[in-house]
């Protein structure tokens, strides 16, 4: 084999939006591959063992929004719930808000289809979003999200309207202010049907920026 790459590599995580995919955090890998001229494949035939050429491609995409670091890594404490409380199924807990505090948003416009009232929400100047929450559903209730260490309860997701969330859908579309907006959701615990055990509990729910 007379070429080799030489190749320089950044990693760095960002908080940008793909358009089009709406992924959130990301790894980018940039590099450049150089062909290598006629003095390094004489020195690499000096070499005791095999060589070889490594090709390392990739894509930087620019998205609409820039999600920071502290919305896409969130720990939420819903504190010590105590078993009295949720006596019955259905009986909820107080909601406990999150965000996603998004930056550098660009006025390029926007269009989303809304999948939820049907239609499409689009402007000319103003990004238009909407958010996926992925997360395994619970058994007996499974427009709530599964907690490990307890049973009896799990976890319900709101909107800034504090409308049900569906786990796996896209939220209503929603006009992002330019530069800089904050998103608001809630975490709500809730009763199921199964029989109550207390115990610590924890789940992890995954969520997607979607643009255009």
């Amino acid at each position: 084999m007379d070429i080799a790459a030489s190749c320089s590599t950044k990693k760095y995580v960002s908080q940008k939006v793909l358009r089009g995919s709406g992924i959130t955090a990301g790894l980018f890998i940039l590099c450049s591959l150089l062909s290598a001229s006629s003095a390094w494949a004489k020195d690499f035939s000096q070499v005791d063992g095999e060589t070889g050429v490594l090709h390392v491609t990739g894509s930087l995409t620019q998205g609409a929004c820039r999600l920071e670091m502290q919305s896409a890594w969130q720990q939420i404490d819903l504190g010590n719930l105590v078993t009295g409380d949720f006596t019955a199924a259905d009986q909820r807990g107080e909601p406990v808000p999150f965000q996603l505090i998004l930056r550098d948003c660009l006025l390029t416009g926007g269009r989303l289809r809304d999948a939820i009232k049907g239609g499409t929400v689009w402007d000319s100047k103003q990004p238009v979003v909407s958010v996926s929450f992925v997360a395994p559903a619970d058994r007996y209730s499974p427009e709530l999200v599964k907690v490990d260490g307890a049973q009896g309860v799990g976890l319900r997701l709101l909107d800034s309207q504090h409308r049900n969330v569906r786990l796996g859908y896209r939220s209503e579309p929603v006009f992002v202010a330019p530069y800089h907006d904050v998103l608001t959701w809630y975490v709500v615990p809730e009763r199921t049907s199964a029989p109550l055990v207390a115990g610590a509990f924890a789940a992890t729910v995954s969520f997607r920026l979607n643009y255009d």
